[in-house]
């Protein structure tokens, strides 16, 4: 049985921590069990709620536009998220090099990610203006082609936006860089007296080093990536006919566009069930790929 002193202690305890508990179930898990009991009903705020019990899942099975947000944010995840990390990885391995004015490019790169991202969006949809854009405007006078019209298109509406998105390295980049300088320097040296060439290095030393820290942007990318929402907002609203159409822009449109709080409460569970998925195979199959300095895996 505990003492006196040490139950005094454990109410000491949580009566500190009482006010951020209190915090948490009113600010997060009230709603979350909130939006799972809306889900049930169907509930536009201007009628009162009708019970449905599960058909708004059901209606997800035979909703067209459901399965394709979801086509379009899968095919977003597939380009995006190998790409921010190539690209991320790339730039972390050129400014970990002491070079002159290395410091200022770090922060030129690093620079898209405090700008707001409305703010971006603004700017893309300016470059990306098929009369006046500076893109078809170098197109034009420098190659002599009239560009597309980028965002008005249905082929390149899509691409237009992942563009956006793979210009904000700058996130992923700290990251991989803070994780390039913990490798020991040790390694490299017994490498280079080896005569370990720079590819052998990368892919003996830097990669299965780096391999947590590609495991966690990974983890955050996924779900930046399901969760995209302000330049599709802004430069496409979905469009055209569908085909920027993102999970989290429908849910939203659902929601405040047409107030089907039930069904978007839906569409937020299910969401929720898709990153459960993700993150359950990538913590099962990281066992494989992941090593840790300790040897372990």
């Amino acid at each position: 049985m505990l003492s006196r002193v040490r139950i005094k202690e454990n109410l000491w305890g949580y009566l500190f921590i009482m006010p951020w508990l209190i915090g948490f179930i009113l600010l997060w898990g009230g709603p979350v069990v909130s939006s799972f009991i809306i889900s049930l009903y169907n509930w536009s705020i201007l009628d009162p709620p009708k019970w449905l019990g599960l058909r708004n899942y059901e209606r997800l099975v035979t909703d067209q536009l459901f399965w394709q947000s979801l086509k379009v944010t899968g095919i977003y995840i597939i380009i995006v998220v190998p790409a921010l990390l190539f690209l991320s990885l790339f730039a972390a391995m050129l400014l970990n090099n002491k070079l002159r004015g290395v410091r200022l490019f770090r922060t030129i790169y690093y620079t898209p990610v405090v700008v707001s991202g409305v703010v971006l969006a603004v700017a893309w949809l300016w470059l990306l203006n098929p009369n006046y854009g500076f893109v078809n405007y170098f197109l034009r006078t420098v190659f002599g082609i009239e560009g597309p019209r980028w965002l008005n298109s249905s082929f390149w509406a899509l691409p237009s936006v992942i563009t956006v998105s793979l210009w904000r390295i700058g996130t992923t980049m700290v990251i991989f860089l803070a994780g390039i300088q913990e490798i020991p320097a040790q390694l490299y040296e017994a490498a280079d007296i080896d005569g370990a060439k720079w590819l052998a290095k990368f892919r003996y030393i830097t990669l299965p080093m780096l391999s947590p820290v590609i495991l966690f942007n990974v983890f955050m990318l996924i779900i930046e990536s399901f969760q995209v929402f302000t330049p599709v907002y802004v430069m496409t609203e979905g469009g055209p006919h569908y085909a920027t159409l993102m999970y989290v822009l429908y849910l939203y449109n659902n929601a405040f566009g047409f107030l089907k709080m039930g069904y978007a409460s839906a569409l937020a569970w299910v969401f929720f069930m898709i990153m459960m998925v993700f993150t359950i195979i990538l913590l099962k199959s990281s066992s494989r790929w992941v090593f840790y300095q300790g040897g372990e895996k």
